[in-house]
């Protein structure tokens, strides 16, 4: 009972500021859940070392189920969200994330960790140069609603893989095509919905043949680390949204690409 109840002190802990970054860069919040989730797990001894990851990224899928749904809320009420590709980026994302939480079991867990770690490094270091540019740089158009999908296909099946809302992908993509920095966040925070829903709903099927509700699981989702993270990350997340409002979007980025740098390290040393 004590290490249940230290879980989820931490777990909410964690949620607090995760809800912060996830309503301030459009992110989920899973690019900070999975390594520290993880870190957790290992030093409350929840379950075998080899099974922590894909827990951590099954749980930090469901938990931004909550938390973009609070920080789109939010982006929504600022005029953030385009709404008018937000439908086209939806389903992509939406089809990747069905795709890739099925595949998870398949997946050896040191592939999934290099994943993690070599996409959001090279992410990062995009994202700083770019925020190193003037804003004269080329305009790029928004491909055709198509071939918008099919990109967001494939970044909807890289986050739910490596357990993120979305916008450590999709906020590169969108801003590569010339979208505004604010209204690609306000989409990503959007679109995590769909990744969190979809992704979980992989993660859940794929793993109730490992873990059973009796254990606190559905499926790879551990519940009351779940609840922890919810229980703050909820509240937490419109006022990084109202934050993104007010700073300018140089900074915004470099603290973005700061971000996944930090936690790609620290998932490729936990």
């Amino acid at each position: 009972m004590n290490d249940l109840l230290m879980l989820i002190i931490y777990c909410a802990l964690l949620g607090s500021g995760v809800g912060f970054l996830a309503g301030l860069l459009g992110i989920g919040g899973g690019l900070v859940i999975v390594p520290i989730l993880s870190s957790i797990l290992l030093y409350l001894a929840v379950l075998p070392a080899e099974q922590v990851v894909i827990v951590a990224i099954a749980t930090s899928l469901a938990s931004i189920l909550f938390t973009s749904t609070s920080s789109a809320i939010a982006h929504h009420k600022n005029g953030n969200v385009p709404w008018d590709l937000a439908p086209w980026v939806m389903t992509g994302v939406a089809l990747g994330a069905l795709i890739s939480g099925f595949m998870a079991s398949l997946l050896p867990e040191n592939i999934v960790r290099l994943v993690f770690a070599v996409s959001v490094t090279l992410i990062a270091i995009k994202m700083f140069y770019s925020s190193t540019k003037s804003d004269s740089s080329v305009e790029r158009k928004m491909p055709n609603k198509g071939a918008l999908t099919f990109f967001t296909t494939i970044t909807g099946g890289l986050s739910a893989m490596i357990g993120i809302g979305g916008g450590a992908v999709l906020v590169p993509l969108l801003t590569f095509f010339s979208l505004d920095m604010k209204k690609a966040i306000g989409c990503a925070s959007a679109c995590g919905i769909v990744i969190a829903l979809f992704g979980s709903i992989g993660y859940i099927s794929s793993g109730m043949s490992h873990f059973s509700l009796e254990d606190g699981f559905a499926g790879f989702v551990y519940l009351p680390a779940l609840l922890g993270i919810v229980c703050t990350s909820w509240f937490t997340a419109p006022l990084g949204a109202k934050a993104t409002h007010s700073l300018p979007v140089p900074l915004i980025k470099k603290i973005f690409s700061v971000l996944l740098l930090v936690t790609a390290i620290s998932m490729v040393v936990s």
